[in-house]
């Protein structure tokens, strides 16, 4: 394959392909990486920390799962049981699913997507990163220190223990990663407001920015409430000071409120930027512009708003009354408006489109699958009748996972995959990438499809035992979460082998209109020689593929010329 020099040269046929000298090694060694201000290499420490956490927590589902093969023991005690479920919806929620596409695929894609340099402030970049390395140190330490059963919501009474190091480790644990996570977003707003480049007005702005855009507000202004209530929870936990505990005089029903006014908002720091992966997926592989493209982006900003305004759905039966219950169940059924807009776009979208079944658009197809089912389940636990019956069921389990898990997850893969070339410069077996998709997506739905069925059925979440009626579903559940986490292992093998084997990824891959494109594949250290010039992101037929390269060059480009220049300046015939 040639590789060609930048089309800043008026010499070269192509843009540059491939460069010897790129981030990834432009310079070496451990302090290299740990110190890096290059937002490409702290959004690929990022990856890896995510990747190790949501294997960990994986680990645990594998066995909690393991555990309810059977309503007698199997591998563990209550006790244990306990601690086991609430680390693995900790580390899946504060360590894996909030960071995973904004901390990380956003650290690497959006800056070059801007086609900036770097975000706004590098070193606060940095710092963010290691205040979620110090905030997961903290949460594992909970593990060391005798775990923790509270529940990954860290529910008063339970979590008021006093004088419990593990709980107070875990809630320290939290109090940081907040600050990461603001940290981030304010620097993703700043680096939008003040660096996109000329030609890149709102409305030209790729709806994977307005996605992280929208994400950054909420992670400003909601995760402040979760810190000061992790410092809240410590103080109480300490000093034996009657905030929450009703022993002391507290009220446990204002730490509900405390925590689903953020992690409500935060369900939408999950799922906001991968509804900008799947646009993105979308259009540039069914190889047609977006369509309604206001209506996403406004839809991005509306779902921010709504997610503030809709915590109280979670305590229906806490007491709260009928009058404020009716307002938060309408209010509910209003969010899933500006979420419908989406799908019936991105469904426009593919429309007559020459869809191309890369892994990355495998991935999306599940997302819109299992999103759409995780939508439409909300609906019942909007409902305030059915809601009663449904609540701290297996229902509601399910119902989380299919939007947590398998729409904000599969989000993560569908944008991993579609922009490894990108990251790596190299390209992955997409056969035993679709393989893998296919694995994940028949474990997940075979892990908590019957779950719904169990909670409608009264199956209580959180249970150790079970009636002997409900073990049939229980087994077709483990061995879907069996599938999943195979799948999950081939889908990283697979990757991991493509760093070391795969061939070299051009430019642009799969005919991308947006600046990443434009830049070699990895991307040098400033990401760009010159400042490029935006247009419309979504225009598809501004490139045309290339047989000679591998991969979609400008249309401009194209010529009767096929000689090519090599980075070093070396003619090739």
């Amino acid at each position: 394959m040639a590789t060609v020099v930048d089309s800043s040269d008026p010499k070269s046929n192509f843009p540059i392909q491939y460069r010897e000298v790129n981030y990834l090694n432009c310079s070496s060694g451990w302090k290299s990486w740990f110190f890096t201000l290059d937002h490409k290499r702290i959004g690929i420490m990022y990856l890896i920390g995510v990747t190790c956490c949501f294997f960990l927590g994986g680990l645990f589902a594998v066995l909690l799962r393991t555990e309810l093969l059977s309503p007698e023991r199997v591998l563990m005690g209550p006790d244990t049981y306990n601690q086991m479920f609430t680390l693995h919806g900790a580390i899946m929620t504060f360590l894996v699913i909030i960071p995973g596409v904004p901390a990380a695929i956003g650290n690497i894609i959006l800056p070059v997507m801007l086609g900036a340099k770097d975000v706004a402030f590098p070193r606060m970049n940095l710092g963010s990163f290691y205040l979620w390395l110090f905030g997961a140190i903290f949460f594992l330490a909970a593990i060391v220190l005798g775990g923790i059963d509270t529940g990954w919501t860290f529910y008063t009474p339970y979590s008021v223990q006093h004088g419990n190091p593990a709980i107070i480790a875990a809630l320290l644990g939290v109090f940081i990663l907040g600050f990461s996570s603001i940290f981030t977003g304010l620097n993703f707003i700043v680096t939008i407001h003040t660096m996109r480049p000329p030609g890149m007005t709102w409305f030209k702005m790729p709806l994977f920015l307005w996605a992280l855009y929208a994400t950054a507000l909420i992670q400003i202004l909601a995760t402040p409430v979760l810190g000061i209530t992790g410092l809240l929870l410590v103080v109480e936990n300490v000093f034996k000071i009657g905030i929450f505990d009703p022993a002391l005089g507290g009220d446990p029903v204002l730490f509900q409120h405390f925590f689903w006014f953020y992690s409500h908002p935060a369900v939408y720091v999950m799922i906001l930027p991968a509804m900008g992966v799947i646009s993105e997926v979308i259009a540039v592989h069914s190889r047609k512009h977006i369509f309604g493209y206001r209506f996403i982006a406004y839809s991005s900003i509306a779902i921010a708003m709504f997610g503030f305004l809709v915590w109280g759905h979670h305590m229906f039966v806490s007491g709260q009354s009928r009058v404020v219950a009716v307002i938060f169940s309408a209010i509910t059924f209003s969010v899933s408006i500006p979420s419908a807009i989406k799908v019936f776009n991105w469904l426009t979208t593919m429309y007559k489109g020459a869809i191309h079944f890369t892994t990355a658009m495998c991935y999306a197809l599940a997302f819109l699958f299992i999103f759409s089912i995780g939508g439409l389940t909300g609906l019942f636990l909007a409902t305030l009748a059915t809601d009663v019956h449904l609540h701290d069921t297996y229902f509601v389990v399910a119902h989380f996972h299919y939007v947590m898990m398998g729409s904000s997850l599969v989000g993560l893969f569908a944008a991993v995959h579609h922009w490894w070339p990108k990251i790596t410069g190299k390209m992955f077996n997409e056969y035993w990438g679709r393989i893998a998709c296919l694995g994940v997506f028949l474990g997940f739905n075979l892990t908590f499809f019957p779950q719904f069925l169990l909670g409608t059925r009264g199956m209580p979440r959180r249970y150790y035992t079970y009636l002997d009626q409900f073990q049939g579903l229980h087994i077709m559940s483990s061995c879907g979460a069996y599938l999943l986490g195979l799948s999950s292992a081939l889908m990283a093998a697979t990757l991991i082998y493509s760093v070391y084997r795969g061939k070299k990824a051009p430019a642009n891959p799969y005919g991308g209109a947006s600046l990443e494109w434009q830049c070699s594949s990895p991307p040098p250290h400033n990401n760009f020689d010159h400042p490029p010039l935006a247009g419309d992101p979504y225009v598809m037929e501004s490139v045309v593929y290339n047989e000679e390269i591998g991969g979609y060059v400008p249309v401009e480009c194209q010529g009767d010329n096929k000689q090519s220049v090599t980075a070093s300046g070396e003619n090739e015939a």
